[in-house]
């Protein structure tokens, strides 16, 4: 799978809240780290859908869109940076969530994700629900 269809898939999962179809993009032994906001990794397929299958589940936030993309090529080739705004409402409040995915991708997979999200938004959303 090339970057542009593993982004848009990504992204596509996140809308409809599929932590099946997000998992089916990682490689068996992927893992998925939250740098900031002290949320612990996801290491493995299996843990990546089950994190966000209870994630998504217990959240009242509803992604509505993301929107200004902006994917960065690195110099290792396996390496992408994503640049977006994600916004959800809670309890129709809409909220913005500024962030960065660094994707490692072998093979048409992710083996790695480093999921930035702005703190204060994320904090927003909660406070919200």
């Amino acid at each position: 799978m090339s970057v542009p269809a593993i982004v848009a898939a990504f992204h596509d999962a996140m809308l409809h809240k599929s932590a099946d179809a997000l998992a089916s993009l990682y490689a068996e032994d992927g893992l998925h780290e939250f740098p900031f906001g002290g949320l612990r990794p996801y290491k493995g397929r299996q843990e990546i859908r089950t994190g966000y299958q209870a994630s998504w589940g217990s959240t009242p936030a509803v992604v509505r869109e993301i929107r200004n993309v902006v994917v960065h090529h690195s110099t290792d080739p396996e390496v992408v940076i994503v640049e977006q705004e994600t916004v959800v409402t809670v309890n129709d409040h809409p909220i913005t969530v500024p962030s960065l995915l660094v994707l490692r991708i072998r093979d048409g997979r992710i083996i790695h994700t480093r999921d930035y999200m702005d703190t204060s938004a994320i904090a927003a959303v909660r406070a919200a629900g």
